[in-house]
């Protein structure tokens, strides 16, 4: 019985590495095929549309709920100290440094990660991606390479976007629900933010387009290796979008902190 355990524990292990080595290619390849000659600019314009124009709804929904929230639960933590002239420099901080980029990137994962993993995964089981290889276009280039250009430049932009929509939405709570002056809240706002903390934001939200591009697309283009459904056709699809999003999700909160540890 211990021997079996420890074979199970062998071969969990040696898969763990195996797909590690795999995610870390075909990223590199990714890269690699995003500046091979010609560029693929359309594809790349495509997808910022994709990933970037079509999340917007989603993203200033979330953003100005968010946003409504911390202004409501700030003011009545900052009251019992006196301290409700505050609320804007508390809302602009967590947003900007913190939920902004996360909250933002959990939210374009679900939408847009997982419609990548499920089309990619159609093209793995329908043998769209060995047509490619037959006819000699590389299947990373085709597949991967214009979602990691266009999730790195929306990534960015949509969390921007998230964060002045955030402010906008703790300002409805604190200044027109709660009565807080206006102009104390702007101006707490404009004096707490620094540059260090928005390149911060930014800096998280590049690395979240890497990170959802990457393994949203490689969960659709390894589909065929999802687990014991592996080649069952539609399963393995659904397996793949399944962990393309979990694992996302679970990577962004992971590097979160490795990031915030580094920056802080």
């Amino acid at each position: 019985m211990l021997k079996l355990y420890i074979e199970k524990l062998g071969l969990a292990c040696i898969d763990g590495i195996r797909s590690i080595g795999r995610i870390s290619i075909f990223f590199f390849q990714g890269i690699c095929q995003t500046f091979v000659p010609f560029i693929q600019t359309s594809k790349i314009m495509e997808q910022v549309w994709f990933i970037g124009a079509k999340s917007m709804f989603v993203i200033v929904l979330t953003a100005i709920f968010t946003g409504m929230v911390l202004g409501l639960q700030g003011y009545y933590t900052l009251v019992d100290f006196g301290s409700e002239a505050a609320l804007g420099s508390a809302v602009a901080m967590t947003l900007i440094r913190e939920l902004g980029p996360v909250l933002a990137a959990i939210m374009i994962a679900a939408r847009a990660g997982s419609a990548m993993a499920a089309e990619i995964g159609v093209m793995r089981i329908s043998e769209q991606i060995d047509a490619l290889e037959t006819m000699d276009i590389h299947p990373v280039r085709f597949t991967f390479s214009p979602r990691l250009a266009g999730s790195i430049i929306s990534f960015p932009l949509l969390t921007a976007l998230f964060d002045v929509t955030g402010i906008f939405g703790g300002f409805l709570s604190g200044v027109m629900m709660l009565g807080i002056n206006r102009y104390i809240y702007m101006d707490r706002v404009i004096r707490s933010i620094e540059l260090a903390d928005i390149a911060g934001g930014f800096i998280k939200a590049l690395v979240f387009g890497l990170i959802v591009s990457t393994m949203c697309c490689y969960k659709g283009f390894f589909a065929h290796l999802s687990g014991p459904q592996a080649g069952k056709g539609a399963k393995s699809v659904s397996l793949a979008t399944t962990h393309a999003v979990v694992n996302s999700c679970i990577l962004i909160l992971v590097s979160d902190y490795i990031i915030t540890f580094f920056l802080v």
